[in-house]
């Protein structure tokens, strides 16, 4: 693989421009079409297919995406199946197919280093006290392990003397979540969780009991579907005021991933931008021909990653909707594409972490 993918692992993980970014996307994504193509049969028949031909660079516009729901259909995998190392399932409600994604040592450890990176970026590389805003059942009941399970062990990388605020019925650990914080007074307390779950087991019950933990630094990072939220009429402002509330000082940031593309997630920054790390890029397709769309123009999302080697994840059209902000210009300094997110497409299967929890 290109030598200079390796290099981004020593650089900060939002230093690249526009100019240096294409180059570094065109190079190394032509490689890993060819790479897929040569070594995934599946793959190749897509591409067949669609008369591509992956021994010519193209623009990343250019490059072949595959709908994220073909891994719900078919394994993907660009790997002998001895190599396999893990296999990652999406999310998804009781009787729904799930994607598979196959990992080998190689692409695990890629996708570690750059979650690792860029996670880092906005906390430090100093491990903190970690309270996972959930339950320990995520890990240990099969029937929730999935890109759930492994969100919670990812990001418990970053987390020390980890504590988990939920109690297997789901209530609220009041006591040991004051002894957690007494514990680490004075000190910058990590927290994760999923997006619909923190709201309903953790905002609405401190709410209910008109409770606050009063934390006096705390960083806050979740993840998940909205669906549930909007339809409460819950957008990001108020649940990120509502997190301050109920936590206290919490510097609040959503992010996007998914599992067929982990490691190159999309943080929002302090101004409520999604960010495209130096591992990630994206773009937006018109529904009516799937050309690129401008600046300000909805349509659906294209995510591309610079990870995937053992399955052909690279370049996914996913089923959301989105538009592109800016790029290298945003007010927090970090360059690369920033982005909003505005839902799912009508009649896409709902598959968010925190969405599907109920229906298990």
């Amino acid at each position: 693989m290109n030598k200079r993918l390796e290099e981004l692992y020593k650089e900060a993980p939002y230093s690249l421009k526009k100019a240096e970014k294409q180059a570094l996307y065109q190079c190394v994504l032509s490689e890993l079409t060819l790479h897929h193509y040569t070594h995934c049969k599946e793959y190749k028949k897509v591409l067949d297919a669609m008369g591509y031909d992956p021994q010519k660079e193209a623009p990343l516009e250019m490059q072949p995406m595959l709908p994220v729901r073909l891994f719900k259909e078919y394994d993907l995998l660009s790997v002998p199946r001895e190599e396999v190392a893990k296999t990652m399932t999406s999310s998804g409600t009781s009787g729904q197919k799930v994607s598979r994604v196959f990992l080998d040592k190689a692409n695990t450890r890629a996708q570690t280093k750059a979650l690792t990176e860029i996670i880092s970026s906005f906390i430090g590389k100093k491990r903190l006290p970690l309270l996972i805003l959930d339950t320990k059942l995520a890990l240990k009941d099969r029937s929730m392990f999935s890109a759930r399970g492994a969100g919670i062990v990812g990001f418990s990388t970053f987390g020390r003397e980890i504590m988990y605020a939920l109690d297997e019925n789901m209530q609220l650990d009041l006591s040991g979540i004051r002894q957690f914080l007494e514990k680490h007074n004075g000190e910058q307390i990590l927290m994760f969780g999923y997006t619909y779950m923190i709201w309903q087991y953790v905002v609405c019950a401190l709410r209910e009991t008109k409770t606050s933990l009063a934390i006096e630094h705390g960083s806050l990072f979740h993840i998940g579907g909205w669906k549930k939220l909007k339809d409460q009429m819950v957008d990001a402002l108020t649940y990120n005021k509502a997190i301050q509330e109920v936590l206290g000082n919490v510097s609040v940031h959503n992010y996007y991933g998914m599992a067929e593309q982990l490691g190159s997630v999309f943080v929002e920054c302090e101004y409520g931008h999604m960010h495209c790390s130096n591992f990630s890029d994206v773009l937006i397709r018109r529904p009516e021909d799937f050309s690129c769309a401008g600046k300000g123009e909805r349509g659906f999302i294209e995510l591309v990653s610079l990870l995937p080697t053992s399955y052909p994840g690279h370049i996914l059209l996913t089923e959301d909707e989105g538009e592109i902000m800016g790029e290298d210009d945003c007010p927090c300094g970090r360059n690369g594409k920033y982005f909003k997110i505005h839902g799912r497409i009508k009649g896409a299967e709902i598959r968010g972490c925190s969405d599907t929890y109920e229906r298990h």
